[in-house]
């Protein structure tokens, strides 16, 4: 549906306009991604090593939303790049610790800029004090979703 010549009963929900919202987001951060043979999840993990530290492959999915089909493929793709190394945890070795690089934290770097980029895109309209406001909503209502 085109948002323009969509009815005012929806154009007037606020969680039409949320979803609106997410797709456009979406699309473009997955095109400026796209652009630099990155996909969304590798900004996840990448960040959520540099944040956090090494993990297990597991609890490394677990933390970024990634099923743990999917995780093996991410890694294996990060470790081919060079933004990961995979090493078998000294204490289990059926489980594997991942670690961010040197050339990951470099590459994490770049996708942050290309993603800066996308929410510079996006973000337009609003003025500097708009989008605080803006984040600040987002971040409420998903901070209540939590706690709910």
């Amino acid at each position: 549906m085109e948002t323009e010549t969509a009815p005012t009963r929806l154009r007037t929900l606020p969680s039409w306009l949320l979803a609106q919202a997410a797709l456009e987001a979406s699309r473009r951060v997955a095109e400026r991604l796209a652009g630099v043979g990155a996909h969304r999840s590798h900004f996840a993990v990448l960040t959520t090593l540099e944040e956090f530290g090494p993990a297990s492959q597991a609890a490394l999915g677990r933390r970024c939303g990634i099923d743990r089909s999917d995780m093996v493929a991410l890694v294996d793709r990060l470790v081919a790049d060079g933004h990961v190394e995979r090493n078998p945890d000294p204490s289990d070795r059926r489980r594997n610790i991942i670690t961010l690089t040197t050339t990951g934290a470099r590459r994490l770097d770049e996708l942050g800029a290309v993603l800066a980029a996308a929410q510079e895109d996006l973000m337009a309209p609003l003025d500097d004090r708009d989008r605080r406001r803006l984040v600040d909503l987002l971040d409420r209502l998903i901070m209540q979703r939590d706690k709910g």
